[in-house]
């Protein structure tokens, strides 16, 4: 690749995630030479969601495609939003999070960038802790 190429990028099977979610990775330094960037496609399974987790130093931009997600974010997952298909959605750096998809019958779909060419290695579990 040089500097001059344009890149497509088709993926037609989706990895898990570290977060336990199918992704098709997009645009990242190993698909594309990406050194700032990362764009995927993920899917929350009817009635899943994500393990608890936060972007080590990364801001994501999410743009959902279909479906309807809440997400539980903040100290303790404590606060949470409920999105919809044709929303954008800004986590900033280190804001611990979880995506749930609310349909038990439709996945839920969002575009994902991340100003990270290699955005899993960013990923840190969250621990949540669970009231006595």
């Amino acid at each position: 690749m040089s500097q001059a190429d344009i890149i497509t990028v088709r993926p037609e099977v989706s990895v898990d995630t570290l977060q336990k979610l199918p992704n098709f990775i997009g645009i990242s330094e190993q698909t594309a030479g990406a050194k700032g960037i990362s764009m995927n496609m993920v899917v929350i399974p009817a009635g899943g969601q994500a393990e608890p987790h936060f972007h080590e130093g990364y801001e994501t931009a999410i743009y959902m495609l279909q479906g309807s997600v809440r997400t539980r974010y903040g100290e303790n997952l404590s606060q949470e939003v409920i999105n919809h298909a044709g929303d954008f959605i800004f986590i900033p750096a280190n804001v611990p999070h979880q995506p749930i998809n609310l349909s038990q019958t439709e996945n839920a779909v969002a575009i994902v960038a991340r100003n990270d060419a290699n955005e899993q290695e960013t990923v840190r579990p969250y621990p949540v802790k669970r009231e006595s």
